[in-house]
């Protein structure tokens, strides 16, 4: 059956795109013309401006296009949509939002102890490894389905955890905690191998675990997250997702599973081959630098051996 069935609202979430408008010429007023408001303020660059578009336009492409639709109806295109919403978007988020923006955000009396607390390196890994893995674990998965209201609160604690999971990694605020090169490493191959157990079960699993996508009557509640009310209740024709696809639910399952890690390690690919080339630009421009301080280590090394 084709998705046009769901009408135009499901598909294209116009709401959604009023939303985003709205953000994007709040950004623009605040970064542009509000900007002497803030203390230590700087002029927007281009750099930002498109990172946070970006982030916005990949924010609607996953919540808001045909694939938030397909995202209910297949598993393989939920974790896809989970793949982009926490790994792509949070990075490009934080650098299109400027510093002195985010300065102000985090010294809220509120906000910064709590800040300072998830952005600690293990902290932020842990915390986003166990949200994730928790969330697939299929009673708490099929339960969260069900509830808009807790389906909402759940996918905006995921998006805050990736947050603090990469604000060491990418943040240039200079009172905030951040790593430097092999930490960098170090610290984005720690994030994968938690979260592999998570798509290790889904992957591995010998029959399929998710009701939202395996009975038709539970499946037809859970579209209700994003297909209106009275849209829904006039298929009477609709029996479960398999309408919509070739696949059995297991090999749908399972393909999730793999493309979330694919998803994973291409944008983690990435990100690594940043970290060694901002490494090996450092190291070409201040070899002098790191010599004599090599040395300097050296001759300190020694002399406390001769004492």
């Amino acid at each position: 059956m084709p998705l046009s069935i769901f009408g135009f609202r499901a598909m294209w979430s116009p709401t959604f795109i009023g939303v985003l408008l709205f953000i994007t010429v709040i950004y623009f007023l605040v970064t542009i013309k509000w900007r002497k408001d803030f203390k230590n303020s700087t002029p927007l660059t281009k750099y930002q401006a498109v990172c946070f578009l970006l982030a916005l336009l990949s924010l609607y492409i996953i919540k808001g296009s045909p694939v938030n639709l397909l995202s209910h109806i297949m598993f393989t295109m939920h974790m896809v949509q989970m793949a982009l919403l926490l790994l792509l978007v949070p990075p490009l988020l934080i650098k299109g939002i400027p510093n002195y923006l985010w300065q102000y955000l985090i010294d809220l009396p509120i906000i910064k102890p709590v800040f300072r607390f998830l952005t600690k390196p293990v902290v932020a890994l842990i915390v986003f490894a166990a949200f994730f893995s928790f969330y697939h674990i299929p009673l708490i998965f099929d339960f969260v389905k069900l509830e808009e209201t807790l389906h909402g609160i759940v996918t905006l604690l995921l998006f805050l955890s990736a947050i603090f999971m990469y604000w060491p990694l990418v943040n240039t605020l200079e009172d905030q905690p951040k790593m430097k090169g092999l930490h960098k490493v170090g610290y984005l191959i720690g994030n994968a191998v938690l979260i592999t157990p998570a798509c290790a079960m889904i992957i591995f699993a010998s029959a399929p675990m998710y009701a939202t996508y395996t009975d038709g009557e539970i499946w037809m509640k859970a579209m209700a997250l994003c297909v209106p009310a009275g849209t829904l209740a006039g298929l009477t024709q609709l029996s479960g997702p398999e309408l919509f696809t070739n696949m059995s639910p297991i090999n749908d399952q399972q393909l999730g599973g793999v493309l979330m890690k694919i998803l994973q390690e291409v944008i983690f690919g990435i990100i690594l081959s940043k970290v060694f080339y901002e490494w090996y630009r450092n190291e070409r421009e201040n070899a002098d630098q790191i010599t004599q301080e090599a040395l300097l280590e050296r001759q300190r090394l020694r002399e406390n051996e001769y004492r």
